[in-house]
């Protein structure tokens, strides 16, 4: 469904700086792909060209089998976008909105009062149809900008960073009217900075600046790192930090809310757990959690950074 070969783009203001280079990607039909990265690792761009708004400087982008340069009016009836910010008319309604994007998506008059009627109950927007776009929250703006991302019926649809700036309620929420939707046929290329959303695509695509540096099932990349985790949570916390600073046989450490995330080397968890369980105890440290962890795609993105830096 998505085609991208070699893909450049750089913005006159830009000089020598590409904010996309050389990307190769191929998005199967019916699949939920997501680009991961950091703030300025090209996901929006990417989507853009995709999008059909903005031209790319270099390369080939086919979505649906056209191409997005040369048959930009065929690409455009195929996709559904949801841009990164807010893009709804804040003083119509809820209802005012759809009927608009309805319009100028040329849905069918005939089908257009069911299509809404649809996207209004997969929304629970509903009850909100008459309240004015910007009295919504976070939460219902993003439903309802989806509600018109989908209003006629696209074959695909892209979205990015779509659960930026909402509570964690409405981002479950969210991801879980993306599975719906993909659950249906529809293609999704979805956007996100958030290493936790990465595990629910099929497939994802890690960018850095500018470039894709991993791609595949997360699963997969999961699988491929060259170490084990252990997790560790202990009391005082500089104590447990300094503890695993100097640990022989660790490769890598790493903070995470209250936890750090240790790499140790395959086939040594065992001794590396309970060395550091002697050391903590002998130190009086409280020791809450010292086991092996699954990993994590926060892990996996952080392996292939500290690789590229190397």
């Amino acid at each position: 469904m998505l085609e991208i070969s070699q893909l450049s783009k750089r913005y006159p203001s830009q000089k020598d700086h590409y904010a996309v280079k050389d990307l190769d990607l191929n998005v199967s039909e019916g699949s939920l792909y997501g680009l991961i990265g950091p703030d300025g690792a090209g996901k929006s761009t990417t989507l853009r060209i995709l999008s059909t708004v903005i031209d790319p400087t270099a390369g080939s982008v086919r979505v649906g089998g056209f191409d997005v340069r040369h048959d930009p009016e065929r690409v455009r009836p195929q996709i559904g976008y949801m841009p990164q910010l807010f893009s709804l008319y804040p003083d119509l309604s809820v209802l005012e909105n759809m009927h608009f994007f309805a319009n100028i998506n040329h849905v069918p008059p005939a089908q257009r009062d069911a299509r809404i009627d649809t996207m209004l109950a997969f929304t629970n927007l509903g009850d909100f149809q008459k309240r004015r776009a910007r009295n919504l929250s976070g939460g219902m703006k993003k439903k309802l900008v989806l509600a018109c991302s989908l209003i006629h019926n696209p074959s695909i649809l892209i979205l990015d960073e779509p659960s930026t700036g909402v509570d964690p309620v409405s981002r479950r929420e969210l991801w879980r009217m993306l599975a719906e939707v993909v659950s249906q046929g529809v293609t999704i290329l979805v956007s996100t900075p958030y290493m936790d959303e990465a595990e629910r695509c099929s497939c994802v695509a890690i960018l850095y600046n500018g470039k894709i540096i991993a791609q595949g099932q997360p699963a997969a990349l999961k699988a491929s790192l060259p170490f084990d985790v252990v997790e560790l949570k202990a009391k005082p916390r500089k104590t447990a930090r300094e503890i695993v600073s100097n640990q022989k046989g660790i490769l890598d450490w790493r903070p995470v809310g209250d936890r750090l995330r240790v790499s140790v080397p395959k086939g040594k968890t065992d001794a590396v757990v309970k060395t550091l369980h002697g050391k903590l105890s002998k130190e009086k440290a409280d020791i809450r959690i010292l086991r092996q962890s699954n990993p994590l795609m926060e892990d996996v993105f952080t392996h292939k950074v500290n690789t590229l830096r190397d």
